[in-house]
């Protein structure tokens, strides 16, 4: 079973990336999303290059541009989004995999059916049965048409059922429910892999306790778990956000107090320091904590790469403990190695 996180294209996540053992990176099949940043003159070669620093060469990235205006990104662009990442990560030896919608507009599925003929790395078809989503899952004649415009057969196509954000147990339940009815309503279809994501990460940090751990429940976990139970057919791979809210962050200023989103088998301990120390010293002690709590799995600093960079935080063998970027990164690359290994040994997330 593959594992599919849904990661941000930013620094801290293409980072975790790019550190992953061979292991990990042999079961999962990561999304990264572009998300919009007015402060970033040109978000799409940021994002590729960010890419070809952590994805190795041959391998095929799956992009979802979804959230970036879909007219040309710079003036005297030729082409739209997808025809620009096509072009830019194929020079830097990326094979790409082009997430669409059956909401996108005509122009949209022409590029991503031209990505498909570039880069002969099949499609991934996202459908949303969020709570929070105005999206209905397409009909069957939807699906015949949109399968003639992209001149594919469903088994060039990843089927994505998004469940989206899962703030309680009612939710969690309902959207359970969602979900087996989309994934019943695909079935006439021989896709070539299907996977449900939720996400259950809250939005930020704000409003959590200072100086220790609060436990958030991995409700995304047991929203797929639900889901299984209720297949009839071949269990769907299991996606979530990686340790982030599902949808596109909002801007934020300033500089995040010490904190670190840790994954453990039914939750996140949630620890978040308050800035006391000068600069961000307040995460050794954060890290110090953490090692020393029983939320320390058995494989210490073995568990992953982020694992290891907590550890000489906690030792104090780093001059820095590192920044929001960093601790983003070393969260991911736990999380990533945590979830992989829950599948593979017990066969959930």
């Amino acid at each position: 079973m593959a594992y599919v996180p849904i990661l941000k294209g930013k620094a801290g996540e293409f980072l975790a990336l790019e550190h992953v053992t061979p292991a990990v990176r042999s079961c999962i099949r990561p999304i990264m999303e572009l998300v919009p940043d007015p402060d970033v003159r040109d978000v799409l070669e940021t994002f590729c290059d960010r890419a070809m620093d952590a994805v190795p060469q041959g391998t095929v990235l799956t992009v979802d541009s979804g959230a970036l205006p879909a007219a040309r990104v710079l003036e005297g662009d030729a082409g739209g989004t997808l025809a620009r990442l096509s072009e830019s990560l194929g020079l830097r030896g990326l094979l790409m995999c082009p997430v669409v919608r059956y909401t996108d507009s005509g122009d949209v599925l022409a590029e991503a059916s031209e990505v498909n003929a570039v880069h002969q790395s099949g499609l991934c078809l996202r459908v949303s049965v969020a709570a929070d989503s105005l999206e209905k899952p397409p009909g069957q004649g939807q699906i015949r048409q949109l399968l003639r415009i992209l001149h594919v057969e469903p088994e060039e196509i990843d089927l994505l059922i998004d469940a989206g954000p899962v703030g309680s147990n009612l939710t969690r339940d309902r959207l359970a429910e969602r979900t087996l009815a989309a994934l019943a309503s695909f079935s006439p279809w021989p896709w070539r892999r299907e996977c449900v994501a939720a996400g259950a990460f809250p939005v930020n940090l704000t409003g959590f306790p200072r100086g220790q751990a609060t436990p958030v429940a991995r409700r995304d976990a047991q929203l797929w778990r639900r889901v299984v139970d209720g297949c009839l057919g071949k269990p769907p791979d299991f996606g979530d956000f990686g340790v982030t809210h599902p949808r596109m962050p909002a801007k934020t200023r300033g500089t995040p107090d010490p904190n670190m989103r840790y994954t453990t088998p039914d939750t996140w301990q949630v620890f978040v320091y308050p800035r006391v120390r000068a600069g961000n010293d307040d995460f050794f002690t954060l890290s110090a904590d953490l090692v020393d709590s029983s939320y320390w799995p058995v494989t210490g600093a073995r568990t992953s790469w982020g694992d290891a960079r907590l550890k000489e935080c906690a030792e104090r063998q780093r001059p820095k403990a590192g920044g929001g970027t960093e601790w983003r990164a070393w969260a991911t690359s736990h999380h990533l190695a945590v979830v992989t290994s829950h599948l593979i040994t017990l066969g959930h997330p």
